[in-house]
């Protein structure tokens, strides 16, 4: 008997993995495939993934294996520089392939004690007051306190949980592949230029890492709709699409993988039923736009991972694990409208087209930038815990300790009373809550004095200054004292 079994191998359940290790939860994470899919369908981190990767220690690895981008306007693929005075110590984009990050959350989550077992697809399940029980594709079957669909936006689980899947089926499919080409570098160069002036789904580039020598990552709009997603495409669709495109097909050959994706948008109705709850693809698919998903789903398995494990260890308080889908669910909405708006904005057609340059002009006001920005990188996010301090919801940034730095001091992954007062106490909660004393630390708008109570994830529970007041909050994320 699990305490979680983890259903898909992907990054979301990596780290979903990772996180539960944490806290000493036993998990086991099941997937189909008996290898990882050299697939690159994300090519790097956002600022908000950055930061969870610093918090959790891992930021180091993935420095080592990526290379950092400066941060710029970006939306609707609308350049602008980047907003000045970004409230983040990591200003920056972290270029890196999705199989590499999937290699660093698997060897991060094996490493904390996960057990990974691959080649095994989950093909029913069945649940009780007393936990999940996951039948496989080999005639097996595992016994987990809990189940977690992280199994992408074809999800089993989902499907067999019988959630709700609603939204738009896919209007438009993309191909997308690594393969060599024989045009020389300035050909391509040259009439990529000149094709993206009329259609921003077309794209060749020079990939880069191991074994990448020569490698082209090519993007194009497919010729129609598939009716078969998991139908992979030919080379010869490559050259047909490209030659539509530019007039010349590149000389591509020796594909590395081939496939497509579309722009099907779609929510599950609820992230929880019972034992059985879904985190990244199997809970929201969207358009690329933006780069948005892998972080996404990453900050699902952030928010998701303690809460999960209090209530395994028998601390959480009531309704704590419900808090996971009441602020992961708009979050996955406004991404779903930030993605539609942005694939409409990327259209040859004139409207989008006169709105794409209207927006442009508008993105040079630095609020407008600035905002947009905070958007796709996910900094603004903030969770409805009530009225109070503007920062109350929010995470807060790294900051500077009299010993150390505050993400380096949150790696046991426990929550934290970051005091300034130096008279205040987390008495009870202890084996929870860390306790920070620091009258030094900057904390932005946080007055002279007072303390802030941050969440395992890092996001602000409370501002104050008066111990009563504290004593009353920490029960709504900590628990009854012990």
């Amino acid at each position: 008997m699990y305490d979680v079994v983890i259903a898909g191998g992907g990054p979301t359940a990596m780290m979903l993995a990772g996180e539960l290790r944490l806290h000493g939860v036993t998990v086991l994470v099941v997937e189909k495939e008996e290898a990882p899919p050299p697939n690159v369908r994300s090519l790097g981190l956002h600022v908000r993934s950055i930061e969870v990767m610093d918090q959790r220690g891992l930021l180091e690895r993935f420095l080592e294996n990526g290379r950092p981008h400066l941060l710029g306007g970006f939306f609707a693929a609308i350049p602008k520089p980047a907003p000045e005075g970004l409230d983040t110590a990591h200003g920056y984009v972290l270029g890196i392939p999705q199989p590499l990050t999937d290699r660093l959350l698997t060897e991060h989550a094996v490493a904390a004690g996960a057990e990974v077992r691959r080649g095994c697809a989950v093909t029913g399940l069945a649940q009780d007051d007393d936990g999940v029980t996951v039948e496989l594709g080999d005639d097996t079957s595992v016994r987990g306190s809990w189940l977690v669909g992280c199994d992408g936006g074809r999800s089993t689980v989902r499907g067999l949980a019988g959630i709700a899947f609603p939204g738009e089926p896919s209007r438009v499919d993309t191909l997308l592949g690594e393969m060599r080409v024989t045009a020389d570098p300035e050909t391509v160069v040259a009439v990529v230029t000149e094709v993206r002036r009329r259609e921003l789904r077309f794209g060749l580039g020079p990939v880069t890492g191991p074994g990448a020598d020569g490698l082209y990552r090519v993007v194009v709009p497919a010729a129609g709709v598939t009716e078969d997603r998991t139908a992979t495409p030919t080379i010869d669709d490559f050259r047909s699409r490209l030659t539509a495109y530019a007039g010349t097909d590149f000389g591509v050959h020796s594909p590395r993988w081939l496939s497509r994706f579309g722009d099907a948008t779609r929510q599950a109705q609820h992230y929880r039923v019972g034992r059985v709850l879904l985190a990244g693809d199997a809970a929201h698919v969207h358009p690329p736009m933006g780069g948005q998903g892998l972080n996404l789903g990453i900050q699902d398995a952030f928010n998701l991972g303690w809460k999960l494990a209090a209530t395994v260890a028998g601390w959480a308080p009531g309704g704590l694990l419900d808090t996971y889908e009441t602020e992961r669910h708009p979050v996955a909405a406004a991404v779903l409208d930030n993605t539609r708006a942005q694939l409409v904005l990327m259209t040859d057609e004139p409207g989008p087209r006169a709105v794409r340059r209207l927006l442009a002009e508008v993105m040079d006001f630095e609020e407008v930038n600035r905002y947009l920005v905070e958007k796709i990188t996910a900094i603004n996010v903030r969770y409805d815990l009530g009225d109070g301090h503007r920062l109350l919801g929010r995470r807060l940034r790294d900051v500077a300790l009299e010993e150390g730095r505050l993400y380096e001091r949150m790696r046991s992954g426990r929550g934290m009373l970051l005091d300034r007062t130096g008279r205040l106490s987390v008495a009870g909660w202890e084996d929870r809550v860390d306790h920070v004393v620091d009258p030094l630390v900057g904390m932005g708008d946080v007055p002279d004095g007072a303390a802030v109570l941050l969440r395992p994830d890092g996001h602000v529970a409370w501002v104050g200054e008066d111990q009563r007041d504290l004593t009353e909050r920490m029960p709504a994320w900590f628990g009854a004292a012990a």
